[in-house]
């Protein structure tokens, strides 16, 4: 309950310190005549929500994942959902120019869902004694993917766009422009509701069918969470790696696999992450910024290598 109370307090600080960093400063001049305010309301705010938003979403959806998959080396930002996601969007940019947020968001998902979907038609085939194999293969999958899009692009001539959905940050998140990340908030929601259930999907098919578990619906459940919530941050504020790959790792070894347990601490890991990373790009090159997929980039991959060769490495689950 102590760490909990902690936990809480310390995100709380990183929220008010988001509201009062930026480029912009906030003295008692923009206080009196109401330009602090307005600031806050229009910027600093949503940009603050998106971070949450968008760390509690990506922890989560890599937590279901790794379940899903039954290994603990993957996540949808570098196992091809996220790669499908921005070819989504840049088809239906190329097709249906006029297409409302909504629209991209809807086919950015379908996108990342058959991205899913292939993945694990592929990983499937993969021998379960050498889990290592299963992110090689993503990281692959994921490149191939991506390559077609920069090709597609490039042909185009719409590789500035692409850029930004590559790089994922929240310096254009304003009010107005960030609210489609709340449906990825209510896909939280429904996989706590539903986390017994993805829980037993963990111990493999054969276990869960035993058990009387549905077997495909919750699988498909479980990868509609994932699209949902890959589609709606690449669209909304670009791809942001790691945050579904260390977060739950690190919430497991601390409170195991039971996933009613462990759900809520990794959301409020993965939003804190995202909300730091994205104070330090604010903070390091200040006034400029460096995207906090960048900031997060850095962090993932020297947690994720601890995590790999230290002592008490993870394994597949």
């Amino acid at each position: 309950m102590r760490a909990a109370i902690l936990a809480l307090l310390a995100l709380l600080a990183l929220c008010c310190a988001s509201l009062f960093v930026g480029a912009t400063g906030i003295d008692a001049q923009s206080l009196a005549t109401g330009e602090a305010l307005r600031l806050i309301f229009d910027s600093r705010l949503p940009r603050t929500l998106a971070a949450l938003l968008t760390g509690a979403s990506l922890a989560i959806a890599g937590q279901i994942m790794q379940l899903l998959s039954r290994n603990r080396f993957v996540e949808p930002m570098t196992a091809g959902t996220g790669q499908s996601a921005i070819l989504g969007i840049l088809l239906v940019s190329l097709l249906l120019p006029e297409a409302s947020v909504a629209v991209k968001m809807m086919l950015a998902s379908t996108a990342a869902l058959a991205g899913s979907l292939g993945l694990f038609a592929i990983t499937r085939r993969l021998p379960p004694a050498q889990p290592l194999l299963v992110p090689l293969v993503g990281l692959v999958y994921g490149g191939v993917i991506g390559a077609v899009a920069v090709f597609a692009a490039i042909q185009a001539d719409l590789l500035q766009y692409l850029e930004i959905w590559i790089s994922g940050e929240f310096s254009g998140t304003m009010r107005g422009r960030y609210e489609l990340l709340w449906l990825a908030g209510l896909a939280v929601v429904f996989s706590y509701l539903v986390a017994d259930q993805f829980s037993i999907l963990g111990l493999g098919q054969e276990v869960s069918l035993n058990l009387g578990l549905n077997y495909r619906q919750v699988v498909m459940s479980g990868l509609a969470v994932i699209s949902i919530v890959t589609g709606l941050t690449v669209v909304t504020v670009g791809m942001i790696p790691f945050v579904g790959l260390v977060v739950p790792n690190l919430v497991s070894r601390v409170m195991g696999d039971n996933l009613r347990s462990s759900l809520p601490a990794t959301a409020l890991a993965g939003a804190a992450l995202v909300l730091a990373a994205d104070l330090a790009g604010r903070l390091l090159i200040h006034p400029f910024e460096i995207p906090a997929a960048t900031v997060i980039g850095v962090i993932g991959a020297a947690v994720f290598l601890w995590m790999l060769y230290g002592r008490g490495s993870v394994h597949a689950a």
